[in-house]
């Protein structure tokens, strides 16, 4: 690899600024050029990496009473290992940008509130639809891939993504190919769930899931964009919680009628708050980017600060309603006893968060952690609720038909 050229570029004569123009753009070598000495004690010494334009600072100081062309000044190249170090950082941070781009995690919000609320059916009917099941999980996948393309679009237009290398418009470099896509595939999934309950007679089903796109649409499209007014998370709550689980459990219980009963209503309630807190926790490290486009998120409100110990009363509510709940015997005691085994993981939430709220680059991992909690504690409660089907003598909560 070719070393660094540099070169000591002084205020004296044309004739040295146009040596130091030339050699800036000259192919990377490693060169020793004589210029005048400065009259000041110490100067200080541009070094030009002519590989990637990095500019490196540097102080020396000048032997007093030698002022005249001679001195020789040399700046050192950056040693190849080094070099081949930050190549090496500059790989890795590609891996991690096209990786936060899919954001395959975040498709467990896709996941959870499909399968709570088939566990939630199981349990009051005995039955599960395991074609429906995947068909339905299909569909919802489409639309989140909707949700965060659309997302990405319109917070390019706003500028809040200007700086957001992880953003798939700015990796793809089109806005307008990118919103094609995400439209196409919001059709491609309402058309599955259109199916889906058409197949099982519930229009009931059918409005509640048209509800939370509805939701996902007016959080972050125009002339909406709810999400800027910090009424992201109330809607990602109604979305994921009442309307989505509520409806996925509707359609796996086998009736055209929308059956309701304490289990669904709490299960959906608190898997409304685990996916908030997701949402929420994902703005800690943009705040700056928020506040320039005039987003007012909650942390923006909030700050940093706070919004750590907002997310300690978070956790501390979710786990304090589902023992509560147990304690009714609306959820079984069953999903408890599993859910109350996450406990480890909502601690390691609110510690990440407590000690990295500060830190801009650690902190955009809180949502990840969030992302662990959600779906171990989505998966305990499901499986909770099929455990108490198969294995629990209790009686089972009585159906109100609508």
């Amino acid at each position: 690899m070719a070393a660094i050229a540099t070169f000591c570029s002084t205020n004296h004569g044309s004739g040295i600024k146009k040596l130091n123009d030339y050699l800036l753009n000259k192919q990377s070598t490693t060169r020793t050029h004589p210029v005048f000495s400065i009259p000041d004690s110490r100067q200080r010494l541009l070094c030009y990496n002519g590989s990637n334009k990095n500019t490196h600072t540097r102080q020396l100081k000048s032997k007093p009473n030698h002022m005249r062309l001679g001195n020789l000044l040399k700046c050192r190249a950056v040693n190849d290992n080094v070099a081949a170090e930050e190549e090496k950082k500059e790989d890795i941070s590609q891996a991690t940008l096209l990786w936060r781009a899919v954001k395959l995690p975040i498709y467990s919000v896709a996941l959870v509130p499909l399968t709570v609320g088939s566990a939630a059916a199981y349990l009051q009917t005995g039955v599960h639809f395991a074609r429906r099941y995947f068909i339905l999980l299909a569909s919802s996948v489409l639309i989140i891939t909707w949700l965060n393309l659309s997302n990405d679009v319109y917070d390019f237009d706003t500028g809040a993504d200007k700086n957001k290398k992880e953003s798939v418009v700015n990796i793809v470099g089109s806005r307008t190919g990118t919103l094609i896509v995400a439209c196409l595939l919001l059709v491609l999934g309402f058309v599955g769930l259109t199916w889906v309950s058409v197949e099982a007679g519930s229009m009931h089903s059918l409005l509640l899931l048209a509800s939370a796109v509805i939701c996902g649409y007016i959080y972050q499209c125009p002339p909406f964009r709810l999400s800027y007014q910090g009424l992201g998370e109330p809607l990602c709550f109604s979305a994921f919680g009442p309307f989505a689980t509520t409806a996925f459990y509707s359609l796996q219980c086998g009736t055209s009628e929308l059956t309701i009963n304490g289990t669904i209503i709490s299960a959906s309630l608190l898997v409304g708050f685990t996916t908030s807190l997701i949402l929420f926790c994902s703005h800690f490290h943009q705040i700056e980017e928020d506040k320039a486009v005039g987003k007012i998120s909650p942390l923006v409100r909030l700050g940093t600060e706070a919004g750590s110990k907002v997310v300690k009363l978070a956790v501390v509510t979710i786990y304090s309603l589902l023992f509560v709940l147990g304690l009714g015997q609306i959820i079984p005691f069953s999903s408890v006893i599993l859910c109350a085994l996450t406990v480890p993981m909502g601690n390691s939430v609110v510690s990440y968060v407590e000690e990295n709220h500060k830190d801009k680059t650690k902190i955009f991992m809180a949502k990840y952690y969030c992302v662990r909690l959600h779906t171990l504690f989505g998966a305990a409660l499901a499986a909770g609720m099929v455990a108490a089907r198969m294995f629990a003598r209790k009686q089972l909560p009585y159906a109100v038909i609508l």
